[in-house]
């Protein structure tokens, strides 16, 4: 048997997260990973997965057809179940864990019974500075990634100018910092020991970090080698002029 049967990705937004799931899928044997319970909302996720709320009678039901769908878009055609998990979300997702297996003893118990033996990742972009300013720069532009030839791979709005906000940066680094500090706090508490992996690390050699973890899967690391990069870089000099602005704010 595997020694996994799921990779989670604990995260928070602009770590880099969409390029470590495309090149997981990628290799064809590491799953899917996407945000599979991205919206707080049962109603949302069976929405998500073409489910009809009248099928299933009771709440118990629901979440039983949504996470057995999830199971199957996670998995692909591989053997493995991929998940991205956010924290905006991971509170209402446990809850609804819970509900489902109402008698296991830990959030760690719970996800092993539903997922099989896991392994974590806890994906970081030390620098919240960055992490805050591509925040707001994709709030404003409406475009969230692109796709290695340049082409738009995720837009959620029409695009406005950018405009400096020296309060929406501060509030994002504030609200990413203690995502960080949760997810710590959670894996200390359920004690779990994830394989940590920084923005920096994965996009100064995307190719390394993917080899690690296949070969943390049990997989062929070598795998790596022909994936080509997903992704493409959003930062410009815009970001840069708002980093140093910011900086220079902020001094003392």
């Amino acid at each position: 048997m595997a020694q996994y049967q799921s990779c989670i990705i604990c995260t928070s937004p602009r770590s880099g997260s969409t390029l470590l799931c495309r090149l997981l899928a990628a290799t064809g044997k590491a799953g899917v990973p996407d945000s599979h319970f991205h919206e707080p909302s049962v109603s949302a996720w069976m929405e998500d997965f073409g489910l009809q709320a009248d099928q299933y009678p009771s709440e118990k039901e629901q979440l039983t057809a949504v996470f057995a769908a999830a199971q199957a878009c996670g998995t692909g055609n591989s053997d493995l179940f991929g998940l991205r998990l956010q924290r905006h979300s991971f509170d209402f997702f446990m809850q609804k864990l819970d509900f489902l297996y109402p008698d296991l003893p830990s959030d760690a118990e719970r996800l092993r019974v539903a997922f099989g033996q896991i392994l974590f990742i806890h994906l970081t972009r030390p620098n919240k500075l960055e992490q805050a300013i591509s925040r707001l720069r994709a709030e404003q532009s409406g475009l969230w990634h692109r796709n290695a030839d340049g082409t738009e791979l995720e837009r959620l709005s029409a695009p406005q100018q950018p405009a400096y906000d020296a309060v929406a940066i501060a509030r994002h680094i504030n609200d990413m910092t203690v995502d960080d500090e949760n997810w710590t706090s959670w894996f200390k508490r359920e004690g779990i020991t994830p394989l940590r992996i920084t923005y920096d690390d994965l996009s100064r050699d995307p190719s390394a970090i993917l080899s690690g973890i296949l070969e943390e899967l049990g997989l062929d690391g070598s795998i790596a080698r022909i994936i080509p990069l997903p992704t493409a870089r959003l930062s410009d000099e815009i970001n840069r002029s708002w980093a140093q602005r910011f900086q220079n704010e902020n001094e003392g």
